[in-house]
């Protein structure tokens, strides 16, 4: 099936409305980074979407699926893995699909995949199954015209913390790379909004129990290897980070202190705060974000031109 480009025409209510045209307000965002990303846009294109694609080999523990976009263009496409939040817990690919046509119409192709939930399954569950994915990608890639070696990561919340997990992993010497990670896992840039970075600086609550396992004390170690601030090397890839700065439920802190630890790694690094929201509506009314993460990506990987 063919889609034109653009947005799609979901309406999410007034009280949505009102937030956003006060999130368009001038001084409702700062960027923290050296490089400014706004700009134009790539070309607008139109793209087909194959879903239900199973990505994990007969033998996994649950048969997981990804829709594919795919841009009408010429040449192998760089490609976006899109991981949906929901506190490791609920949610769907089904959250994405607005920001996965937004990058599909710019261009990119998204592969946008559901992922083990839980507490039916705990950590390092979720992490082999990014990491599959993104071998998939590389076994894949020619059969969908898909350029394997331009692959980003875009995820809000969990998903943020998932995918950022699964780049500093891959582009460290962590024993997270056993056994589905590795040089095949790699990403060459990510997006991440509302990102948990650092685990062991909440509390042990519901969400981190069931993703984990066990509270904080119990596991310490477990929460410390868990998180990507862990992880970071001089060879992790570029990050853009948007958070809502009135976020209660993962504090700004978590994202400034990450971007802080990717600069002192020499890492390339842009923070954008959102100053008037919290962290459901940072999504909701992230258009802004996403903007500016495509701008952040299509720098990092030209679509429309192979590398």
């Amino acid at each position: 099936m063919s889609h034109a480009a653009g947005y799609p025409g979901k309406i999410l209510g007034a009280s949505i409305f009102l937030l956003t045209a006060l999130a368009s307000l001038p001084g409702c965002s700062h960027y923290y980074g050296a490089k400014n990303l706004t700009g134009p846009e790539p070309e607008t294109t139109e793209y087909d979407v194959v879903e239900g694609l199973v990505y994990t080999p007969g033998n996994w523990p649950q048969a997981l699926t990804g829709d594919l976009y795919l841009p009408q263009q010429s040449g192998p496409s760089p490609v976006v893995l899109m991981v949906h939040g929901g506190g490791w817990n609920s949610r769907s690919p089904a959250d994405m699909v607005w920001i996965a046509e937004e990058f599909a119409s710019h261009g990119f192709a998204v592969f946008n995949i559901a992922y083990r939930l839980a507490p039916e399954y705990t950590f390092p569950a979720q992490l082999h199954d990014l990491q599959v994915a993104r071998q998939w990608l590389a076994t894949n890639g020619s059969r969908y015209g898909l350029d394997a070696q331009r692959v980003s990561g875009f995820g809000f919340s969990s998903g943020a913390h998932l995918v950022a997990l699964l780049a500093v992993v891959a582009s460290s010497d962590s024993d997270l790379n056993q056994p589905y990670g590795g040089v095949n896992t790699r990403l060459q840039a990510v997006v991440a909004g509302g990102i948990p970075a650092d685990l062991a600086r909440f509390d042990s609550g519901k969400l981190l129990f069931q993703f984990l396992g066990a509270n904080k004390q119990q596991i310490p170690e477990t929460y410390r290897i868990a998180s990507p601030i862990t992880h970071i090397t001089p060879q992790t890839p570029p990050f853009f980070l948007f958070h809502g700065g009135m976020d209660l439920l993962v504090p700004f802190s978590q994202a400034e202190n990450f971007h802080r630890a990717l600069l002192k790694k020499g890492v390339d690094s842009g923070l954008l705060k959102l100053n008037l929201r919290g962290h459901i509506t940072s999504f909701l009314t992230g258009g802004n974000a996403v903007e500016q993460g495509l701008n952040f990506l299509a720098r990092q990987q030209k679509p429309g031109a192979s590398q």
